[in-house]
């Protein structure tokens, strides 16, 4: 009984990639409070962790705060700890990521983020170390994916993780004799690290993993539970109460998405869902007319977005799919609210250099049925499907043969594309990542218009044209 009575068990509850769907929140936090008070009563030692992306602006209530609504809503879970992911960093403007914590109750952990000082966020720490009232230390490392260019437009210095790493471990691992990576790296690069380096759990987000059981690789456990909060992440490590040595490591995704609702986290969420609506019932435009979108025919509020994103970019030309336009617009006053119900991608303008040859290649492809309908999820995009593309600055000749759009003609300013010349094409960023149109992705030139999203540069030509 002695020798089972050193071992001892400590836990950690983990939500990831909530992405906003506030909806299934008070049912994770219903699981997470009886957990916690399980352990409570126990006396065991439970810490409750969020691994990033809590926040996404397609929802309008994080619109409306700028992810601060979803910082209360963590304070409220009783989350200890949480790193970013890229919703948070890089969907936000420098001031509003640089004030998002300033009423944050957890602790934030962002070892790979600086700004242009070379200093980390005011409410960044690299790592924390806890020591538990067993006496076991716990040394939480936070990192986060480095998507470089878009840090770098909005006036942060993103640094590569793996290579802050070593350092961090030496100095973690020194204090600490259970060592924790919150990672908003994806689970690819999870695993990567865990074959590299001496880490006792990496719980994981960015890649929505759903890893039903936790993963053992080179005495790694490595743990992530989906997206939307549907999964709460469960690791339970039993540890020698005198050697301090982890003896045994498991963990799972627990499905909670049938928990009753915690009844303060639904009144809560309610509150700052009306708050959000009055911030977003302001009026931009008194709309004469109806402004038509259709995905699979030419459309006017296709156009006009496109010619929207050309004039803000200042490029030759521009194209964009019509499916991220999810509504017509409707002739009266139109509201903030309007403009983020029917384009609530957090997709910015990005300007590049593209070839001639390259040009009319992706725009034959665009007008294949393939991508037409193509049901797009990933990459920001929030809608149903791809849409056609629509055109600024150029004109596109279509022909259908057999059921499928075959480019016939394409003039840039009524003279033939050129296919060896160089035009600067406006886009959206979505399409330089690499999937959907290698050609685009491939521009050595691209510059990416930060933080505006695409319903704000729709605001400002709505404004210019019918104010």
């Amino acid at each position: 009984m002695q020798a089972l009575s050193s071992i001892i068990p400590l836990y950690f509850y983990h939500t990831n990639d909530l992405h906003s769907h506030l909806e299934q929140w008070p049912a994770a936090v219903s699981f997470m409070e009886k957990r916690r008070h399980f352990h409570e009563q126990k006396k065991e030692s439970a810490f409750f962790l969020d691994i990033g992306d809590h926040a996404d602006r397609a929802h309008p209530m994080t619109e409306a705060t700028r992810g601060k609504g979803n910082v209360t809503l963590i304070n409220q879970a009783g989350i200890h700890h949480a790193t970013i992911g890229n919703n948070e960093g890089i969907t936000l403007s420098k001031e509003e990521l640089e004030s998002l914590y300033d009423n944050a109750e957890f602790k934030v952990l962002l070892a790979n983020l600086f700004n242009e000082k070379g200093e980390r966020p005011r409410w960044a720490t690299p790592f924390d170390v806890l020591e538990t009232k067993e006496g076991i230390r716990v040394g939480l490392i936070g990192l986060t994916i480095p998507f470089y260019p878009f840090y770098s437009e909005l006036g942060w210095d993103i640094r590569d993780p793996v290579e802050m790493l070593p350092a961090l471990l030496e100095e973690v691992r020194a204090q600490s004799d259970v060592v924790v990576l919150l990672s908003h790296l994806g689970y690819p690069q999870d695993e990567e690290i865990a074959r590299q380096f001496d880490i006792d759990v990496i719980i994981g987000a960015h890649t929505h993993h759903l890893l039903k059981t936790s993963v053992l690789l080179n005495n790694t456990l490595i743990a992530q539970c989906g997206k939307n909060s549907y999964y709460v992440g469960q690791i339970k490590l039993m540890i020698d109460r005198e050697t301090k040595r982890v003896m045994k490591k498991e963990g799972a995704a627990v499905d909670v998405s049938k928990e009753d609702y915690h009844p303060q986290t639904k009144a809560l969420l309610k509150q700052l869902n009306d708050e959000a609506a009055k911030v977003l019932n302001s009026p931009i435009v008194e709309l004469p007319y109806h402004i038509p979108v259709s995905w699979t025919e030419p459309s006017l509020f296709a156009d006009l977005l496109a010619e929207a994103i050309r004039d803000w970019c200042e490029a030759d030309i521009a194209m964009l799919n019509s499916g991220l336009l999810l509504e017509s617009l409707q002739p009266g006053s139109v509201t903030l609210k309007d403009l983020h119900r029917l384009c609530p991608h957090p997709i910015n303008p990005c300007l590049i250099e593209v070839n001639g040859a390259v040009l009319k290649e992706t725009i034959a492809a665009a007008f294949t049925n393939k991508m037409i309908h193509l049901p797009l999820k990933g990459l920001g995009f929030r809608g149903k499907i791809l849409g056609r593309m629509a055109f600024s600055g150029m004109e596109v000749e279509v022909e259908e043969i057999e059921e499928e759009l075959h480019v016939k003609d394409i003039t840039v300013r009524g003279m033939p594309l050129d296919p060896d010349g160089i035009y600067k094409l406006g886009t959206a960023d979505m399409f330089t990542f690499g999937p959907l149109y290698p050609g685009l992705s491939h521009s050595t030139s691209k510059k990416y218009f930060m933080p505006e999203m695409m319903r704000d540069v729709l605001a400002d030509k709505l404004k210019k044209d019918f104010q």
